[in-house]
């Protein structure tokens, strides 16, 4: 199943990062956002990532070129029609993405396979909601994504073996190491990630040391590269919040529960560095 043109849906944080790994690998890759405002923001963040990347001696003038040589965006799904692949990075909602999906479907050609980068919803549920689920799958990267080397190959009930196989395949090619994670709430990281989060909350409201002080004794007694709090406020809060209330509806365990404190920061609108204002000040 050979993929030569890419599609991503979303030039946000996200979706802009996984396009310019897919166009810096050698794909042609369309990527595709609401108006012309949105996409031309999105676009102009890959070209500074990539133009500071040549200042700093981390990226070369040819790896730009090549990139921005195989990077197009478009507001409408037609432009989509070629696609081999399309990688949905949009909002995480599940009827927004149904509704993405219907249009990709309306546009591509039948042996197109969809991928979502969705970090917690159900990837059978969204497969279902197509025409094509033997033909979708999860493709859950991180953030950033042009950095961070894992992505986690989700195979959903629906998904065939050759599906499967391919998205490994092309995680591979777009020089990241796969790890093949099962479709249950979090997947694997975000798992095991997200209660140790939550842990951390639940110390801070009982007592247990300052933001300081348990962010830098994981630090420097545990070698993690930051804290819980400067990870929670990097990831945003909000977002933390959401996965957790997913992963709690899910397996209905207390420690996927969100603290009553982590509920009072979102609805305070203190989302992490986004907002200017999580557990630090920015």
């Amino acid at each position: 199943m050979a993929i030569k043109t890419v599609g991503v849906l979303g030039c946000g944080l996200m979706g802009a990062g996984v396009a310019q790994v897919s166009a810096a690998a050698g794909f042609r890759t369309i990527v595709l956002e609401v108006n012309e405002d949105v996409l031309k923001k999105g676009l102009g963040r890959i070209e500074k990532f990539l133009t500071d990347g040549v200042a700093k001696g981390k990226v070369t003038e040819e790896v730009k070129a090549t990139t921005l040589g195989n990077l197009s965006g478009t507001t409408t799904y037609a432009d989509l029609k070629d696609c081999d692949l399309v990688i949905e990075a949009i909002v995480e909602n599940v009827d927004v993405k149904k509704q993405a999906y219907a249009q990709v479907e309306s546009v591509v050609g039948p042996a197109c396979l969809i991928a979502s980068n969705t970090s917690s919803l159900c990837v059978t549920e969204l497969a279902a909601s197509t025409k094509r689920p033997d033909k979708f799958g999860g493709l859950h990267f991180f953030n950033p994504v042009p950095l961070m080397k894992l992505v986690e190959v989700i195979k959903a009930l629906s998904t065939s073996q050759e599906t499967f196989d391919a998205l490994f395949g092309f995680a591979q090619a777009i020089g990241k190491e796969p790890i093949t994670a099962p479709d249950r709430g979090g997947f694997i990281v975000n798992r095991l990630l997200v209660p140790y989060l939550l842990d951390a909350i639940r110390c801070l409201e009982e007592g247990l040391g300052t933001v300081e002080d348990i962010d830098k004794g994981m630090k420097l007694g545990c070698g993690y590269p930051m804290g819980p709090f400067t990870l929670l406020d990097f990831v945003g809060l909000d977002t933390t919040y959401f996965i957790a209330n997913i992963l709690f509806d899910e397996f209905r365990e207390t420690r996927f529960a969100p603290p009553p404190l982590l509920k009072r920061m979102v609805l305070a609108g203190y989302l992490g560095k986004k907002s200017g204002r999580g557990f630090y000040k920015y």
